[in-house]
């Protein structure tokens, strides 16, 4: 087998697999096409994804959904304001019998991380994520102990419930890749989902029958590997560049996003060119997924949302005056 032959087999397996977990996730989460991309693109960069949205409309189940397609371990952590560090990373317990100390670890040590209304948990808490969303790794009694590949958090929060929640600190939100809105379906969308829902037809136990174990752990990997392997023109680096520096200068924002917002474009961009079949990044795709990789990275000056302007729509205008290569 030659080498282009051999290329093009590996790019019809990625290919594949891509649409496998699009059209599974999709056929449950009706309407969200959107979405369900940009979780999948955080999926492809390693990345962590804060979905938020009122209730009811498919948060939980999206990862649910995920995770059904996915041959990982998959945990729920239900975050409550009596929620403490331990119960998220583990501690260490005492054996009397055997006179030492055993760890347990907690429900983090997982592929798939399902924090459900994080932000109901003060910020003690909330900080016990950072070690584990950045490093990988939790340490429990000056040890270390790495998790074990692929690792994702999905974070859930919904907008309209203020009380009895707490806001996510800058360091935190700074380590999701991306802030995702799942809005109400279309008329369509939404009649198709009742009557299938209301028919019996969709279901997770039927959905979990059909796809458990469809993937696993190396698939993911590969998926991972061959998103990083995109090609990405210099230009296109730059663009992805200036479009992050330039939140530091406009007048609308008060704080602007970092560095970790540029690695967090181009890697996005790559996911979704590769998504999109192609092994090579466009503009296009850098625009494609700036607003949900720094909408939660910037913060507005006070005129501005005296205005009543969003950071999406700050966003959007500054992104008009950053010209993108032609070439």
């Amino acid at each position: 087998m030659t080498i282009e032959m051999e290329d093009a087999r590996v790019a019809r397996d990625v290919t594949g697999k891509i649409d496998f977990l699009r059209s599974s996730i999709g056929s449950l989460l009706i309407g969200q096409d959107e979405v369900v991309d940009q979780v999948l693109i955080a999926l492809l960069c390693r990345g962590h994804v804060l979905l938020e949205g009122v209730p009811g409309l498919g948060k939980t189940l999206l990862v649910r959904a995920l995770a059904t397609c996915f041959d990982g371990r998959f945990r729920r952590i239900q975050f409550t304001p009596d929620l403490m560090p331990a119960d998220m990373t583990g501690h260490a317990i005492y054996d009397m019998k055997e006179g030492r100390f055993h760890v347990r670890k907690g429900p983090v040590f997982t592929n798939l991380l399902l924090a459900d209304e994080i932000n109901r948990s003060p910020a003690k808490t909330q900080a016990a994520l950072l070690e584990v969303m950045q490093e990988h790794q939790v340490t429990i009694e000056g040890k270390a102990y790495a998790l074990e590949p692929p690792f994702m958090v999905l974070a859930t929060q919904n907008p309209i419930e203020q009380e009895g929640t707490y806001p996510l600190p800058e360091a935190e939100l700074d380590r999701f890749l991306m802030k995702v809105f799942i809005d109400y379906p279309a008329f369509d969308d939404e009649t198709r989902l009742v009557r299938q829902v209301t028919g019996g037809e969709l279901s997770m136990a039927a959905i979990s029958s059909r796809l458990n174990g469809a993937l696993d752990a190396d698939d993911i990997q590969a998926l991972q590997q061959a998103a990083e392997r995109v090609t990405l023109d210099d230009q296109v680096l730059a663009y992805a560049v200036r479009l992050v520096q330039a939140t530091r200068n406009a007048s609308s924002i008060l704080k602007g996003a970092g560095p970790r917002a540029s690695i967090g474009l181009v890697s996005a961009a790559k996911a979704w060119a590769l998504m999109n079949g192609r092994d090579f990044v466009l503009p296009d795709d850098v625009k494609q997924v700036a607003l949900p990789v720094m909408r939660h990275r910037i913060l507005l000056a006070p005129e501005s949302e005296i205005e009543g302007f969003t950071p999406d729509r700050v966003l959007q205008q500054l992104m008009q005056t950053v010209d993108a290569p032609r070439t």
